[in-house]
């Protein structure tokens, strides 16, 4: 009878399943936001929802021509939704690039309008840049080149018949849109553009949005026009936990003040964490939304431990005792030693960036809030150009694969072209190995080439085309290289960051590059999307992290908020405060056992103080090292 009982309570959210599948009724549509906490078993109730559906309905979509669009966040959940639905095609999975590319994609003369209008408009943003000003600085004159370079491609633009795009490419051609762009063009058109609601609801009466509160505030807004004219023939699902927002293009207020008629279940199940570490995570988010989660029953107790350490600690040697006491504290020999098995996962990119070495390259892009998602994600156009073209060179030079260094030529090199007569294509063959040659020579002095070395080097030699970003320093004179610190630094301007970061050490690149795609030993926030682990050490170092937009030591209470917290406060807006509470509630949500929390700080019982205060930790689970 017991067992049944916690069974029963281990079932606890069925009803929410049963929820949304009424909602996605074809004569009844309704829209909900269905909020999923960590561990929830989101997709579980996504991929039951959508069977149900598909048995009660396949045969009117057929007729119809109707399919279920489904938006995810990454090409990997993309996989394992389709999987899981059978890879039938009634259903279309994809990530949101790939959605709205296919849903505008053929609106070419309304494309170009736009972008004609876009591009007027950075253009004279530049020009109001270059009058304010010091004529003749460096960056006076990237700023021309970027003016030069967006006039051209107006220009070019009459001469575009078909635009092109490949969500998951460079995208360097004439036709080609970037990936801000393909975004910034969906939401705006499915807001000025009837027909394309239009042909939105008529093929999608359906559409679920998984990870809504890291999806594009513009596009989720546009999402909520389509839905609030068309609610009598569409159904949007939005699935989401805006605690685990961590992406800054994202909607903040997702969830709350939903439109009137809209579903709201909950889901309060933890499947993932032992009972300590929810109870943990619940209090984190606890004056946040009140949202709490319950464990399962048959889930045991698990450990949590927090360790407090001096910012002046030798960090790899603490690290190791760190993970000793937690072997001996949790009996579990995958903690330390030849066993060990465990994951450590850091807060924020700059202390992957200062910790592995690419602090240079990535610290002035990360300061620019509209590169800020591309860089990381790792699409960034500009970045891209070196890890998925310089990159593979260098490393297949390295091996002496010849064929691979050509493959990747013939794909990207504009040298290659198809030429009219054969021995001017043998020339243009020739023209290449040269090119290739000359580029490789970069790494044969005894100083290693800065990015943008490589970059005017190729642009030098017309190997590969250069990206609308970076095009500007590709052609600077060689003369004005360094940096000019005398020009007023505005956080915003994307041509200085740029700048500054093509000032670092091509090995920069690979470093990032490793870390960006999960080969090295450090995870972030980013990167855990989703994911669990059984034991997991969370390493948090506001000195590593440089935190303009984080910092634990505000949040562990061992610094006084600034003005600008206070004011943020008030007024609503997000804290760095805010924004740290949600990196310390997704990375530990991660672990399904045990969690060391390891916080390096210069005030130890100050922040001892704050957390027990906070009801966080209980003192016997707090050691100082």
């Amino acid at each position: 009878m017991v067992q049944f009982a916690q069974s029963k309570d281990n079932q606890l959210d069925d009803h929410v399943d049963d929820e949304i599948i009424n909602c996605l009724n074809l004569d009844n549509p309704k829209s909900f936001f269905l909020f999923a906490g960590a561990g929830s078993g989101k997709t579980r109730s996504l991929v039951m929802a959508l069977n149900d559906f598909r048995a009660k309905n396949h045969r009117q979509l057929q007729l119809k021509g109707q399919r279920v669009g489904v938006i995810t966040y990454t090409n990997v959940a993309c996989e394992e939704i389709s999987r899981r639905l059978g890879y039938d095609a009634l259903f279309v999975v994809s990530t949101i690039h790939t959605f709205v590319w296919e849903l505008i994609k053929g609106f070419d003369k309304d494309i170009k309008e736009w972008l004609n209008n876009n591009l007027t408009i950075q253009i004279n943003e530049l020009e109001t840049q270059i009058a304010n000003g010091r004529v003749g600085s460096k960056i006076y004159y990237d700023r021309q080149n970027s003016i030069e370079a967006k006039k051209k491609r107006i220009e070019n633009l009459i001469n575009i018949k078909r635009f092109i795009y490949n969500p998951n490419g460079l995208n360097q051609d004439k036709e080609s849109l970037s990936h801000n762009e393909v975004i910034s063009i969906g939401a705006d058109f499915l807001v000025s553009k009837p027909l394309l609601q239009k042909i939105l609801v008529q093929k999608y009466p359906v559409l679920l949005i998984d990870e809504s509160q890291d999806t594009n505030k513009n596009l989720i807004n546009a999402m909520f026009s389509v839905e609030e004219k068309n609610s009598n023939v569409f159904s949007l699902g939005l699935f989401g936990d805006t605690m685990q927002r961590i992406y800054s293009d994202g909607k903040v207020d997702l969830g709350i003040n939903l439109p009137e008629g809209w579903a709201k279940p909950v889901k309060k199940m933890n499947h993932r964490c032992p009972a300590r570490i929810i109870k943990l995570i619940n209090k984190i988010r606890l004056n946040i939304d009140n949202q709490e989660q319950r464990a399962r029953t048959d889930k045991e107790q698990g450990f949590v431990r927090f360790f407090i350490l001096s910012t002046t600690a030798e960090k790899a040697k603490v690290e190791k005792i760190v993970t000793e006491r937690m072997s001996e504290i949790t009996g579990d020999h995958q903690w330390a030693g030849n066993e060990a098995d465990y994951t450590t996962l850091i807060l924020e990119h700059h202390m992957a960036a200062t910790r592995l070495g690419f602090l240079e390259l990535f610290q002035p892009l990360y300061k620019v809030e509209k590169l800020k998602s591309g860089l990381l994600d790792g699409s960034l156009s500009g970045l891209k150009f070196f890890t998925e073209i310089i990159l593979p060179v260098i490393h297949a030079n390295k091996l002496g694969d010849k064929l691979a260094i050509a493959g990747i030529v013939r794909k990207y090199s504009p040298l290659l072209k198809i030429q009219k007569h054969e021995t001017e294509q043998l020339s243009q063959l020739k023209n290449a190995q040269e090119a290739v040659n000359q580029l490789l020579l970069l790494w044969n002095t005894e100083e290693e080439p800065r990015c943008i070395d490589v970059l005017q080097c190729v642009k030098n030699l017309n190997l590969f085309n250069i990206p609308d970003s970076l095009y500007p320093f590709a052609i600077r004179d060689k003369s004005n290289q360094s940096i000019d610190d005398n020009e007023q630094n505005t956080e915003n301007d994307v041509l200085i960051a740029w700048d500054k970061s093509l000032n670092a050490p091509f090995s920069q690149i690979i470093t990032y590059n490793s870390y960006i795609t999960g080969k090295l030993n450090y995870m972030t926030h980013q990167g855990v999307k989703g994911l669990e682990f059984p034991r997991v050490m969370v390493i948090i170092d506001d000195s590593e992290a440089r935190g303009f937009l984080f910092s634990y030591e505000k949040l562990f209470g061992a610094k006084e908020k600034t003005k600008a917290d206070l004011e943020n406060e008030q007024t609503g807006n997000d804290t760095s405060i805010d924004r740290t509470r949600r990196l310390f509630y997704v990375t530990c949500s991660r672990a399904e056992k045990s969690l060391a929390i390891v916080a390096y700080t210069n005030k130890p019982e100050k922040v001892k103080e704050h957390v027990l205060k906070e009801g966080w930790f209980e003192d016997s689970e707090i050691e100082m090292i």
